[in-house]
């Protein structure tokens, strides 16, 4: 379900929370990604999740209003190289790296010291 990549830790610790709330969510996820791309704001749309509020992006979907475990912001890549999360000269491997936001949600998961960019497959139609 998630890709390679990702991190062992994120698989035991964080996968489970992380599903329950993507089943519920993942159409309103998908849509805005698409919105993203479409309205020409960047190719690498990105939703930070995390349990706290965070500085990274805008909230999207507050757990409390949803009854989801996290709380979901959206941004997309810019942000994360103006933040220096990304470096510029890391920019290019993170495009080769990016899922196809058509096919997968890129979410950058944030929980205390931790943190990881995860690619979860929207379900199929």
């Amino acid at each position: 379900m998630i890709s390679d990549f990702n991190d062992p830790e994120l698989n035991g610790k964080y996968l489970g929370t992380i599903s329950s709330d993507f089943v519920k969510i993942s159409d309103v996820l998908k849509e805005a990604a698409y919105q993203v791309k479409s309205r020409g704001f960047s190719d690498f749309p990105i939703f930070p999740i995390s349990k706290e509020k965070q500085p990274i992006g805008q909230l999207f979907l507050g757990k409390e209003e949803k009854n989801l475990e996290w709380n979901y912001y959206i941004t997309y890549i810019d942000e994360f190289v103006q933040r220096k999360l990304v470096a510029e000269d890391a920019l290019e491997d993170f495009k080769k790296a990016y899922k196809d936001p058509d096919e997968f949600c890129c979410l950058f998961v944030m929980d205390g010291a931790f943190t990881s960019f995860v690619y979860i497959p929207y379900p199929e139609e």
